[in-house]
């Protein structure tokens, strides 16, 4: 009987606070993704992937997709005459 009870415990435990875990947890992954010697197309697709679950947004996900991107890009990108304002620029 007490074993149904303390399940029943962490059940709710686990629903009360999983929501804000999930989230913590996805920006946790974001901050790790990296293109490293992946091509861009797959790494806008993980990393579009991974911001849609995390909680950032605008300006702050463009500046921390520049971040991740290799260094030559990231030159290319600070050369450029316009500044982007999407991933998908």
């Amino acid at each position: 009987m007490e074993y149904m009870v303390i399940r029943e415990f962490l059940k709710n435990l686990k629903k009360k606070f999983s929501r804000k875990d999930d989230e913590t947890m996805k920006v946790a992954e974001l901050k790790k993704v990296e293109q490293r010697n992946r091509i861009m197309k797959k790494f806008v697709q993980d990393f579009k992937r991974v911001a849609r679950e995390s909680r950032y947004k605008g300006r702050l996900l463009i500046k921390k997709f520049k971040r991740e991107i290799n260094r030559v890009i990231q030159r290319k990108l600070m050369k450029a005459e316009h500044s982007f304002r999407s991933i998908e620029q």
